[in-house]
């Protein structure tokens, strides 16, 4: 006997439930568009709710089907939501925000968004994984780490930004500030010996927060740093491997070095058709943050550690009198896509660090290191 679809959303008389309902959800702060389809059914009308009111509304769906799956993009809002979907019994995936309006339209509402969503949430329960990409969801205690080294590199940012905006007004004035470090004490006493009045004014407002910013950059950074585990290969600082760490939060989650160097967003964009293939700039898709570290990271491995395989494989052509600034800057981004990788099956127990030639830090080295599995 056929179920019986519910004929509306507030509909809890259905006489048996139906299989699945897919939910397509646009969110917002102050409001929840939501787009449903019963089972294979066509996409009923869209609804918006506000985030109370819609909590109500999957609480009333619950019994009207053996299961409920729901989506929504990722975005300033968080994992709140699918925490508090998943705690109700619904399958909640969190994906990788896209264009949705594929045939350039020009037209972009909550509505279609949510309506695409629920579409594509139908397409994946069906057996379509490619029909968005999955955004993983990270444990609250990986969350809120990660986030102190997101706001310690916002802090960076900020700090920068008011230095820049120092020498913007000194420059205005004709005058170059030549030390990046313009706010230091002994700069500063220089400047105040130099510079107009009015111009020390400006200065003067800038440098108490970019004071305040160092300071409260340093205290974060000292209490990154202390979370850091030893032993450390030489050149990989304790900044860094925690910024990899909390960043990728969980290395066994990647099946393969593929997904590995696809997560960096360091792989080749590709325009091949036929018998012409064409391999340009880095596609920067993925993890954002980690692409700068890992760039900075293998500069100083270059330095400080001369017998790494990738060191030895790269040196000829990055010291090669013919290579010109840009070729190298493709070197070191190919070292630092193959770095992940390397970097992956040393946190996974794959391969040991000795064997791919990183020698540790001396004060980290301990008297015996365990044999990795």
């Amino acid at each position: 006997m056929k179920s019986k679809t519910p004929q509306n959303s507030d509909n809890s008389t259905a006489t048996a439930p139906v299989q699945n309902i897919k939910l397509g959800l646009d969110v917002h702060a102050d409001s929840i568009v939501v787009v449903r389809i019963v089972d294979g059914q066509t996409p009923q009308p869209a609804q918006r709710f506000s985030p109370e009111k819609f909590l109500q509304w999957v609480q009333k769906q619950l019994p009207l089907a053996e299961k409920i799956y729901a989506c929504y993009e990722a975005g300033p809002m968080g994992y709140s939501l699918q925490r508090s979907l998943t705690a109700m019994g619904i399958v909640c995936y969190v994906v990788r925000p896209r264009d949705w309006d594929e045939y350039g339209e020009r037209v972009k509402t909550d509505s279609r968004d949510a309506h695409q969503l629920a579409l594509c949430l139908d397409r994946y329960v069906s057996g379509n994984t490619r029909a968005f990409s999955l955004v993983r969801v990270p444990t609250p205690q990986e969350e809120q780490q990660r986030s102190l080294t997101r706001h310690r590199q916002a802090l960076q940012n900020h700090k920068q930004r008011l230095a820049a905006q120092g020498r913007s007004h000194a420059l205005y004035y004709g005058h170059r500030l030549a030390l990046s470090s313009w706010w230091k004490e002994r700069s500063w006493s220089d400047l105040e010996e130099e510079l107009p009045d009015h111009l020390l004014r400006l200065l003067s407002s800038l440098r108490g927060l970019i004071q305040s910013t160092e300071k409260q950059l340093n205290a974060l950074t000292r209490e990154i740093q202390q979370k850091a585990q030893a032993p450390l290969p030489r050149g990989v600082g304790k900044l860094t491997a925690q910024v990899l760490e909390r960043e990728i939060a969980d290395w066994s989650r990647f099946k393969n070095r593929r997904q590995v160097a696809s997560y960096t967003g360091l792989c080749p964009s590709e325009d091949s058709s036929g018998q012409r293939r064409f391999q340009g700039h880095v596609n920067k898709h993925g993890n954002r943050r980690l692409r700068p570290v890992l760039i900075e990271c293998l500069w100083r491995l270059i330095r400080y550690q001369p017998q790494y395989r990738l060191v030895r494989k790269w040196r000829s052509q990055l010291c090669a009198s013919k290579a010109t600034a840009s070729r190298r800057k493709q070197i070191i981004v190919a070292m630092a896509r193959q770095f992940a990788v390397d970097w992956w099956r040393i946190r996974t127990g794959r391969v040991r660090a000795e064997t791919l030639g990183l020698i540790f830090q001396e004060d980290f080295v301990p008297s015996t290191r365990p044999q990795a599995k």
